[in-house]
């Protein structure tokens, strides 16, 4: 260089540097192929209002889905904002709103996921499409207190409600949340369901038309898998079932060493004793304990159908498909997260409002698709009557 040269240009090293080919930058950030163009930017809430024609504040409250903008507008924002591939500022947003429009779902990981579980996420997920709302998943260990994920939530603003399901009767993740003023919904009642947004199945309702079918087909000895009798809908199915087994001419028992939580070793190891011990007919809520008693009824070299019938619910109808000699109820879980979605937004955005509250009661006329009620079986037909149905 020389030294009676003034200091170097910037602008020329770069250049003079820079690989042959490569565009020349410059000062002020453009590229030297194309004047005046600045690199591409993240969109913004003012990039969709030049693009539509619209005010910022109206942009903004047509993706905040405000009820006093036209559908029409809402749909206009919308379309543009995925066009131009706009994601809001989540810091941005809870800094201006302190609101972060995400909705935590708090799920046990010992759940069923391969079909209540799954179905589940799908249905919240779906009825939130078009909302401002995103759903984030947040797992709960076996093996934690069930209200850490819930503070961990809350105290670190991650959302702005949260929705979980395999209450108490006393739920303490219900009991704290009301303390705190925090917007959730519960798949599942609790003592205090007149004061919290939920939805639930009538698990009492739906045992109670289980028994009724196994006494329907002549079984008399009824042994019920269970959920872990401390939630809520597990004490509802037994209730429900010995409230109808005296009408029906039936008994009912709780087996003791499984629910229907439990690994299916062990329910096969379970069902397999109380077939053993003269029971002729089981309720089961979980499609794969349903499986796991399958299994063991076969192993003793028994007939689904024939000689115990099984009683059992399901999200996804596969059951039948397994084995068409189960009884199967439906249970709308497309229903559930539509309901439990609106529930947690109503509490967001009207506190005071009178909470979101659903029960979904099975009736005996509920029939499962393709096992019409003449087709329940008396176990006393002879062999020839059972191969021919």
């Amino acid at each position: 260089m020389d030294p009676k040269a003034g200091p170097a240009d910037p602008t020329r090293q770069a250049t003079l540097e820079a690989p042959l080919g490569a565009p020349s930058p410059t000062p002020s950030g453009t590229l030297s192929g194309a004047p005046g163009q600045t690199a591409a930017r993240r969109p913004t809430l003012k990039t969709i209002a030049l693009a539509t024609g619209l005010a910022v504040p109206t942009v903004s409250r047509a993706l905040g889905d405000a009820p006093d903008i036209r559908a029409e507008t809402k749909a206009l924002v919308r379309r543009v904002a995925l066009e131009l591939g706009y994601v809001p500022n989540r810091a941005g947003l809870r800094l201006r709103t302190g609101r972060t429009n995400v909705l935590a779902l708090v799920l046990s990981t010992e759940h069923d996921m391969m079909n209540h579980t799954a179905r589940l996420i799908s249905s919240l997920a779906g009825a939130l499409r078009g909302t401002q709302f995103h759903l984030n998943v947040t797992p709960c260990f076996p093996d934690e207190d069930p209200l850490r994920p819930i503070r961990h939530i809350v105290e670190s603003g991650l959302a702005d409600a949260v929705i979980f399901n395999q209450t108490l009767p006393r739920d303490p993740r219900v009991a704290w949340l009301m303390e705190k003023g925090f917007p959730f919904a519960t798949h599942g009642r609790t003592v205090w369901a007149d004061r919290h947004a939920w939805f639930d199945f009538d698990n009492a309702a739906w045992a109670a038309i289980g028994v009724r079918r196994l006494a329907a087909s002549g079984r008399r000895r009824i042994a019920i898998l269970a959920p872990p009798l401390g939630q809520n809908y597990a004490q509802d199915i037994v209730a429900g079932a010995q409230a109808a087994a005296g009408a029906a001419g039936a008994s009912v028992e709780v087996i003791a060493d499984a629910t229907s939580d439990s690994l299916q070793g062990t329910i096969h190891e379970a069902v397999g004793r109380a077939m053993a011990a003269g029971i002729d007919g089981l309720i089961i809520p979980s499609p794969t304990g349903a499986m796991a008693a399958v299994g063991a009824i076969e192993a003793r070299g028994l007939r689904l159908g024939h000689d115990v019938d099984l009683f059992a619910k399901e999200a996804i109808p596969f059951l039948t498909l397994f084995r068409r000699e189960i009884i199967a109820v439906p249970e709308d879980v497309a229903r559930v997260g539509e309901v439990l979605a609106r529930a947690a937004i109503r509490a967001i955005r009207e506190p005071g409002a009178p909470p979101v509250q659903e029960l979904d009661v099975p009736t005996d006329d509920d029939m499962p698709p393709g096992k019409p009620r003449d087709a329940i079986r008396d176990p006393r037909e002879t062999d020839h009557q059972d191969r021919t149905t």
